[in-house]
């Protein structure tokens, strides 16, 4: 393979779990079919009682993040929607600068349900942050420390988008054909 067939093919997706308590993120690398986990963390908000300073610290911490480690593009986890109003629209701010900091610097970005998040990691919609940690510690090879479940989240999402770009047109009919198809995704 060429050096610019190879380039085509890799990318780096950054993976962005908002909140106004604690920003998850995670870095991936991807290379054809194989992920490697480049970094993964939180920003504890909660700290910080004035929110716009909250919305500052978030948008600075994705800027940084576009710095370090040039992802070609950013996957977030769409707010889901919950009875307290005012805690939705705390969110949808957090989401907002985020994909802010990424529109900045012309990447291109998207949104995934947590359902659909979650679907795509373990094979169920509802599964726990657990679940999804275990799933991702299995796909990238890493130890998860208990305290960065937000930071699995936001790699849940890095995962998600390239699972969804990685798919081909179609859908497999039964399982037995999915695992054919997709040896990689199972270990």
């Amino acid at each position: 393979m060429s050096k610019g067939q190879n380039a085509i093919r890799e990318k780096i997706i950054l993976g962005v779990d908002p909140g106004t308590s604690v920003m998850g993120y995670g870095v991936i690398m991807v290379n054809g079919n194989q992920l490697k986990l480049l970094q993964y963390g939180v920003i504890h908000l909660n700290k910080y009682s004035n929110h716009e300073i909250k919305l500052k610290k978030i948008f600075e911490r994705v800027l940084g993040l576009i710095s370090d480690y040039s992802p070609d593009e950013v996957a977030l986890e769409a707010p889901f929607y919950g009875k307290n109003i005012q805690s939705m629209l705390k969110l949808g701010r957090a989401q907002g600068v985020a994909m802010a900091a990424a529109l900045s610097k012309e990447i291109p970005i998207v949104e995934y349900a947590p359902k659909k998040v979650k679907m795509s990691v373990t094979g169920n919609g509802n599964a726990s942050k657990e679940q999804v940690a275990y799933m991702l510690s299995t796909l990238l090879s890493f130890n998860v420390a208990d305290k960065l479940l937000d930071a699995t989240d936001a790699l849940a999402v890095a995962v998600c988008h390239h699972f969804q770009n990685e798919r081909p047109q179609g859908s497999t009919k039964s399982w037995k054909a999915f695992l054919k198809e997709n040896p990689h995704r199972v270990k």
